[in-house]
């Protein structure tokens, strides 16, 4: 059988080695023989998965276009190495995206030995799930099985779900039809324009409904109207919202869109829309002249433009994760002294021309130390100085925070244009290091109501262009200069406008649900289809349903970091493992390096065998006979609209669906804390399933070790309030037994002098504090500072503490404290430090459990906030318990929009 379809097209020919187009019978029986005939494990899950901790690059924070947060970096003592040539390096140091670039000989063994890259690459790799993790005591049965267990009962529960609402919307859909006929015969043509959803199939649903990518204005495709299914936003008049108004004289009404009617065309986002433009950041101010670059001894006299480059690497010089990259130090040097050439060149004390062509030469210490200077002098500001700069720059700052959108007051998320710098990049980006050059107006295109008035761009500037797309929701925009993203000022992830993506993502998901039972089956069934495309689209679908991998977009190698999905997975990046274990180790989203074993059915193993069969090797691609963009396309034959990426958004809010209805015969007779860590443990739950891993933070240990003295903190207070109890009154040591005034076995002799010591400086410390706090205030009301001599006698009451600490210590006594000590007294501040005690230790036991599962990935980004809310509710636990007020705020359509639904199922 033949088919001309794009299906059989290869995506690519690295090595010139491609799968055939068809299998055959033979092949098929061929690798069935060569299967190892061991049990197989259950397949499903995933045994150890996260990033890998290599820590070669300094990874940022996700950048904003007006705000980029980047990690602290600590000052450190190290020695610059300020050499571009880097030492020689077998291929095992080269990065996983640049392997395949190396000549090799093919690797024609056909064995499922393969060697695993974590073998060829060093790193810690991620921890193998424990039980614990899910809630569970530990027993005779593998984590895997149970875990294997539970998914293949919620995707059964799922098929079966699909199938009823199926078979209930026929019965439906057959008697409409049966009281239409009623009337009159209905023809085929009328009941393709009146249900609208013939448009939707025939083009597939690939096109976006918001303008909001990354491709120029001209290269934008117009928004397809929606289906109407989705609650939007209207030009009608507000309703009038149940939300709590602002203190402020201004008070905003929260607008309900989720209760406003929808709109007919939903592509049209705003019909009126006024701002104040964008945020630029302050000009460069030129370095003192003492404070000079040198190169080779000399000190070197720059153009404006070039000493602001050097500024940015000298600022930088302890951030040595970057300075001592040799990527780093080329790609800086390069664009450094071209535009040391482009304006003027360098010249030496004389006004000599000085040749810059080494960059060992060149010595940034006095820059470093001007630069740490001023930072250090910042950082000394008194509470007062530090109010008042920030009330000037939110002062400055007000008109751009907020725009009119529709005549509503909305906030805009990121409003300041990124200042110039020292592009980092993530992972081992090959651009790490190239100079992010100034934006200017001319570069900038204002998004804006057509009869709304333009902000005025500064002064001698112009901007670029003036649009008036109302199928846009980005207000302003611009292509920066290292790899050529178009960067845009959206709205805050609170403003009514992102809560409707947010509603439109979660509703797609839902959506699916009526769908999954038969994509799976589909899927299953093509895992054995004859046409190589068709086996390889079944084996990816099943690939990114099971174990949440991202579907992979082609990538520019040589400007680009090379990441890897599914459907871009080259030979190098799978490992197999009989009977039917597969290692996924590549550069995932964000150039991190990524590790997953799973465990997956013998038919997926066969298949991913066959893919990788000589003579494939290194550089070839797994899923040579698929695109991401023909995997997409496919699945909108199932459901308008739908991606590989919906399928995370339904697997994570499905799943914790599914785990928290079988909470209901658990909330009683439960604290705050403990419902608390029920609903961690199903987020946690939903975590693992669905590969939402993160690598163990720095500071872990440490938080878990000051949690651990802080519970024994307690104990020592219950101890010395019992030794007060026997103060009072020494019978009760008969009443209650010896061992119940016995110190706790695990407070020693050696920490309780430590813990004391550190209560006599907490105490000095809060004095201190209060006595600085005070004396601001007196300043900023017109009075005078108090005296040091009084802070001197309000610290009296620390050195007291101290002197009772010894006191007790040699005496082994501890006397009653408080006005009219009881022993009832006492007895219920034991009660109420069990209590504390009790909630630490969840605390605690919570925390432990989180440190490889990334329970915020999967609250704020995979499961509906709605099944959060309706948590709260059933179990009478407060809202902010889970979600910050930045999420709150994030969600507030959420919240709102079921508080009378206690039903509400996703």
């Amino acid at each position: 059988m033949s088919s001309d379809s794009e299906d059989d097209m290869p995506l690519s020919r690295s090595n010139g080695h491609i799968s055939k187009a068809h299998i055959s019978t033979a092949t098929d029986r061929a690798m069935d023989k060569a299967t190892a005939t061991s049990a197989d494990a259950p397949a499903g899950i995933s045994i150890r998965n996260g990033p890998v901790v290599e820590d070669k690059m300094e990874v940022d924070e996700p950048a904003t276009n007006g705000t980029t947060k980047r990690k602290s970096r600590g000052s450190t003592s190290k020695a610059v190495n300020y050499n571009m040539a880097s030492s020689e390096s077998d291929d095992d140091a080269k990065p996983l995206a640049k392997r395949q670039k190396t000549s090799k000989k093919p690797v024609l063994s056909d064995s499922d030995d393969d060697m695993p890259l974590a073998a060829k690459k060093p790193g810690k790799l991620p921890p193998k799930a424990k039980p614990v993790d899910i809630g569970e005591s530990s027993d005779d049965e593998p984590l895997t099985n149970k875990l294997a267990e539970k998914k293949a009962s919620i995707e059964k529960k799922a098929a079966k779900e699909a199938k009823a609402i199926q078979t209930k919307e026929k019965k439906a859909k057959k008697l409409m039809k049966q009281e239409d006929s009623d009337d009159e015969d209905v023809k085929p043509k009328a009941k393709r324009r009146s249900n609208g959803t013939a448009t939707a199939k025939k083009t597939n649903g690939v096109k976006k409904e918001e303008s909001d990518s990354d491709a120029p204005l001209a290269k934008m495709a117009p928004a397809k109207k929606a289906n109407g299914k989705v609650k939007t936003e209207t030009a009608s008049p507000v309703k009038k919202g149940k939300g709590k108004k602002d203190e402020s004289e201004e008070a905003e009404e929260v607008y309900r869109w989720w209760d406003a009617p929808k709109k007919e065309d939903d592509s049209i986002k705003w019909d009126t829309l006024q701002h104040n433009g964008v945020v630029f950041p302050p000009e460069y101010e030129r370095l003192p002249k003492n404070v000079k670059l040198i190169y080779d001894g000399t000190p070197l006299t720059l153009s404006v433009e070039a000493e602001e480059i050097a500024g940015f690497f000298g600022a930088m010089l302890n951030s040595t994760h970057n300075v001592e990259n040799p990527t780093f130090q080329k790609n800086f040097f390069t664009d450094f002294t071209e535009e040391v050439k482009k304006t003027g060149g360098a010249k030496d004390k004389d006004g000599n021309t000085v040749s810059i062509k080494e960059f060992s030469k060149l010595d940034f210490k006095s820059i470093f130390n001007y630069y740490d200077a001023k930072n250090q002098e910042k950082k000394a500001r008194s509470t007062a100085e530090k109010k008042a700069d920030k009330a000037a720059k939110d002062e400055l700052e007000a008109p751009y925070m907020t725009c009119l959108w529709d005549g509503r007051k909305e906030q805009v998320g990121n409003f300041r244009v990124e200042p110039p710098g020292l592009f980092r990049g993530r992972g081992e980006h090959p651009k790490t290091g190239k100079v992010k050059r100034r934006v200017t107006p001319e570069q900038i295109t204002i998004n804006i109501g057509k009869e709304a008035t333009v902000p005025t761009p500064p002064e001698g500037h112009k901007w670029k262009a003036i649009q008036h797309d109302n199928k846009a929701t980005w207000l302003a925009m611009w292509q920066e200069n290292i790899n050529g993203a178009y960067k845009y000022v959206m709205l805050a992830a609170k403003s009514s406008v992102k809560g409707q993506s947010d509603y439109k993502k979660f509703e797609k998901s839902r959506e699916l649900k009526k769908h999954i039972g038969r994509i799976r089956k589909d899927y299953e069934r093509d895992l054995k289809a004859e046409l190589t495309a068709d086996r390889q689209r079944a084996t990816a679908v099943y690939l990114i349903d099971k174990f949440a991998l991202r579907a992979g977009n082609e990538k520019d190698a040589e400007n680009e970091a090379e990441t890897v999905g599914c459907c871009s997975l080259k030979f190098e990046h799978v490992t197999l493992k009989p009977p039917n274990t597969v290692v996924f180790d590549f550069l995932g989203k964000d150039s991190i390096r990524f590790y997953d074993e799973v465990v997956v059915h013998p038919q997926v193993f066969k298949n991913l065998k066959l893919f990788k069969k000589a003579p494939k090797s290194e550089g070839d691609d797994i899923f040579d006979r698929l695109t991401t963009t023909q995997l997409n396309k496919h699945l909108t034959n199932y459901m308008p609209g739908l991606s590989a990426k919906v399928f995370r958004t339904y697997n994570a809010s499905y799943t914790m669906s599914t785990l928290l209805q079988k909470l209901e015969s658990k909330k009683k007779n439960l604290s705050i804390q403990e419902k608390v860590k029920l609903y961690n443990d199903c987020n946690r739950e939903v975590a693992i399933l669905c590969n939402h891993k993160r690598t163990v933070g720095a500071g872990h240990e440490a938080q878990m070790e000051k949690m651990a003295d802080r519970i024994k903190g307690l104990k020592y207070q219950q101890w010395r309030i019992k030794q007060m109890i026997l103060n009072i009154e020494p019978k009760q040591k008969k009443v209650k037994g010896g061992e119940w005034f016995e110190l706790p076995e695990d407070l020693d002799e050696a920490w309780i002098l430590e813990h004391q010591a550190f209560l006599v400086q907490e105490q000095r410390t809060k004095i201190e504090k209060k006595f600085q706090k005070d004396n601001e205030k007196r300043v900023a009301g017109g009075e005078k500072e108090m005296k040091v001599s009084e802070l001197k006698e309000l610290l009296e009451a620390a050195d007291d503490l101290e002197k009772k600490f010894k006191k007790e210590n040699k005496s082994k006594r501890v006397e009653a404290e408080g006005k009219g000590p009881t022993v009832e007294k006492f007895e219920a501040n034991l009660k109420k430090l069990d209590e504390r005690i009790a909630t630490m230790n969840l605390q605690a036991a919570d925390r432990e459990g989180n440190k490889e599962v990334a329970l915020g990935t999967s609250k704020i980004n995979y499961i509906d906030p709605r099944l959060t809310v309706v948590f709260s509710k059933k179990f009478d636990v407060p809202i902010e318990k889970f979600f910050s007020k930045t999420l709150r705020e994030k969600f507030t359509w959420a919240i709102e929009s079921i508080e009378d639904e206690d039903d509400w199922e996703f």
